[in-house]
């Protein structure tokens, strides 16, 4: 008899552990969650510190997966039945495709989070058909211009087109980056776009109602390569961190930049300040959202809710190195630079902030939009009429994206 009572107790403890490694018969692991991001370097560090505070004020432990191609590991994993807790998304285009509520396996979850503090053009971007979704957690300016104030007089917002194209060489230009490479001219093409005429293009175009080989876009394209001149290059094949180094090197191998602070990779103590890339005053910006994939953990839910507080956000922006910015204006910044950028993302600062024409694409949209600036850089020919005409036909196999065109742009008055 005791040796049966040996064999049950045993048979009871391995069941126990299974159902336990299982995360079943006492429900989710309330311990413990699970968030995919994209960063690495800097922009990484920046957030796994927020995480590190998180797990010491509550005693819950957070996996970070990490991958550069996230795009496609979300996927997978959603399509697998096995996605993380949570996920820093994409583009808003993810949002809208994961938030489908016409479908019942409706994968992303409404949240119970407040977005009040929220600035425009991010706060609506967060809501679907009168859910919420997502919540920015961290923001970014795409629309500026770099340069080494040791090395270069300040070129102003009207005349960098001018003061580029007078020095070949000019542009620190890489392509290169990843999964997602072709993203850094997606960004500029996208804000010289932007900054044309009154901004109804370039909503036109991201709603489906301007075809890619429109004029204006078209247009855009070509002013582009004109701009960067010789960059153009190797840049397909450059690493666009790479290329930005030149900037600050001894000596310089280039003088400007284009881009948002965070992809810069400045180190500390390097001098390097910035201009607008136009002086129309409408901004290109971008956000990661945080999104929930399962239900039932408390332990995630308390994650999100955090990530998206002003204290964490605080934490998060003035980690050394991070360059972050946050869509909460109320949150303070200990960097210079940061606080002058951080300025035009304030209420009354007079800036039309327009979110990133790419990140509002559908996924798959604007992965053949980065292949195409691939195709486009090491190409003789400067007409890019053919790589429109395909990506026409790309979205029109593959649909526009779901996000009202009304939500994309907002005045801060």
């Amino acid at each position: 008899m005791s040796m049966l009572r040996s064999r049950l107790a045993r048979c009871v403890l391995a069941l126990c552990v299974l159902l336990t490694a299982a995360g079943c018969g006492g429900g989710p692991d309330h311990d413990r969650v699970t968030i995919m991001v994209p960063w690495s370097g800097n922009e990484f560090q920046a957030f796994y510190s927020v995480i590190k505070a998180f797990e010491k004020d509550t005693g819950i432990h957070v996996d970070v997966q990490v991958t550069r191609a996230l795009t496609q590991q979300l996927d997978a994993a959603v399509a697998a039945g096995a996605p993380p807790d949570l996920a820093m998304l994409p583009s808003v285009g993810a949002i809208y495709k994961y938030a489908d509520t016409k479908k019942k396996d409706r994968k992303l979850q409404p949240l119970d989070v407040p977005t009040g503090a929220y600035l425009q053009p991010f706060r609506d971007l967060t809501e679907v058909r009168g859910g919420i979704y997502a919540v920015p957690v961290k923001v970014d300016v795409k629309s500026l211009v770099w340069y080494d104030a040791a090395v270069t007089s300040p070129p102003s917002s009207a005349d960098a087109r001018t003061f580029a194209a007078k020095k070949p060489g000019t542009w620190c230009l890489g392509l290169e980056s990843g999964p997602t490479s072709g993203w850094p001219g997606a960004d500029w093409i996208a804000d010289i776009l932007l900054a044309e005429g009154n901004g109804d293009a370039y909503k036109q175009w991201l709603s489906g109602r301007k075809k890619w080989d429109s004029d204006p876009v078209k247009e855009a394209w070509k002013a582009w390569r004109n701009l960067v001149g010789t960059s153009v290059g190797e840049a397909s094949t450059l690493n666009f961190a790479k290329a930005t180094e030149g900037m600050t090197a001894t000596p310089p191998t280039c003088t400007l930049a284009h881009g948002a602070l965070s992809a810069m990779g400045f180190q500390e103590g390097q001098r390097y300040d910035f201009v607008t890339s136009s002086s129309t005053k409408r901004l290109e910006v971008s956000a990661d959202f945080v999104g929930m994939f399962t239900t039932g953990n408390r332990s995630a839910e308390k994650l999100i809710a955090y990530l998206a507080g002003r204290k964490a956000q605080q934490s998060w922006v003035n980690q050394r190195g991070g360059n972050g910015f946050s869509a909460d204006s109320k949150v303070a910044y200990d960097n210079p630079v940061q606080r002058q950028i951080a300025k035009m993302l304030r209420p009354d600062s007079g800036y039309t902030l327009c979110f990133g024409a790419a990140d509002a694409m559908t996924p798959d949209v604007s992965a053949a939009f980065y292949r195409a600036v691939l195709d486009y850089s090491s190409d003789d020919t400067e007409d890019p009429t053919d790589l429109l005409r395909k990506l026409d036909d790309v979205q029109k196999n593959l649909g526009n994206s779901q996000v009202p065109s009304t939500k994309l742009c907002a005045k801060l008055t």
